[in-house]
């Protein structure tokens, strides 16, 4: 089974702005537990009450843990997808292969830190974020892993047959490429959707690494998870290399065997490859979740002991991890 953690770094209303080394405690926490990756947003109604942004946020995350998968919101609209593209590259190698790009199509503060369609939002304007995120991920792929010599002797920066442009000339973006960076050691940042209609389920199932979804009925759960893998293998993709997890929440006062029952029972069901357990940024709420939560899944056996391996993709089974 696999576990994310979502936090929301914008305090809700009369909470106190966390600080870096709260985030930080609360993050090494998560990967003392053994986590696969924590999913770092920053969206409050009105303008953010966060001090940071999510992506610088994650690289001094990335120098003080080792392990735990590090995943940031960044929008398709805010954003050119050259510059994007080459951010999680670099935030790829800082982290030694453990960035992931939570994409969303959010135009302001205001708007949900996911992939559904904002109010007002066109079937144009979702196009145009599909081509967006066509584009960083062929950007990714702009380098093979040895392409890049450093040869000085030989006056030799990289191997021409090595270097692959993207050349790409669409209806809303032309991006010759490469990008000036070195491809990842997990192959590429992972890709994360969230906010999804049955309509967005083609372009998750063609580009997605992981999908994070709504909870609903064990039935409903079960049929969403069919369609995202029948859509997969209809692309050329394994289905194996989507994974989706269902969006979960607790509370202190939750009872640990009745929520047991209800994980497992969708796990046994092959409902889902996981959970994002969505929590405060509290460091009560993730001590609860450590002391009390996971020990019971682990006591159930749902919950592997330690990390795989180095990377993300190796946390999660995909391929390209880079030390599978």
């Amino acid at each position: 089974m696999h576990l994310a953690i979502s936090l929301n770094i914008a305090a809700a209303k009369g909470q106190a702005v966390l600080d870096f080394g709260e985030i930080k405690t609360f993050v090494r926490a998560a990967e003392a537990a053994g986590i696969d990756m924590v999913v770092i947003s920053d969206s409050a109604e009105g303008l953010s009450s966060s001090p940071f942004e999510a992506t610088t946020l994650l690289a001094s995350l990335a120098t003080v843990t080792d392990k735990i998968g590090l995943v940031a919101s960044a929008s398709t609209v805010a954003h050119q997808p050259y510059n994007l593209a080459r951010r999680f590259a670099s935030l790829d190698i800082i982290s030694h292969g453990r960035a992931g790009w939570h994409a969303t199509m959010a135009q302001g503060p205001r708007e949900a830190a996911n992939f559904s369609r904002p109010e007002g939002f066109s079937d144009t304007d979702f196009r145009r974020s599909e081509e967006y995120i066509g584009i960083v991920q062929g950007l990714w792929q702009g380098w093979d892993a040895d392409a890049l010599l450093f040869d000085k002797t030989g006056g030799r920066f990289h191997d021409p047959e090595k270097m692959h442009l993207l050349d790409h000339k669409g209806e809303f973006f032309s991006v010759r490429g490469p990008l000036n960076v070195a491809r990842s050691p997990q192959d590429a940042p992972v890709l994360v959707l969230s906010g999804l209609t049955e309509a967005d389920f083609d372009i998750a199932a063609r580009t997605a690494d992981v999908i994070l979804l709504e909870s609903g009925t064990a039935e409903s759960a079960k049929t969403r998870f069919d369609d995202l893998r029948r859509r997969a293998t209809a692309a050329g993709r394994d289905p194996d290399a989507v994974k989706v997890l269902t969006n979960i929440s607790f509370a202190p006062d939750d009872e640990p065997a009745a929520s047991m029952d209800r994980l497992e029972t969708q796990l046994r069901a092959k409902s889902c490859d996981g959970f994002n357990i969505q929590l405060p940024a509290q460091h009560s709420a993730l001590d609860d979740f450590a002391d009390r939560v996971l020990p019971a899944l682990r006591q159930r056996g749902l919950v592997r002991e330690g990390y795989r391996g180095a990377t993300l993709r190796s946390h999660l089974g995909l391929a390209g991890g880079g030390d599978q």
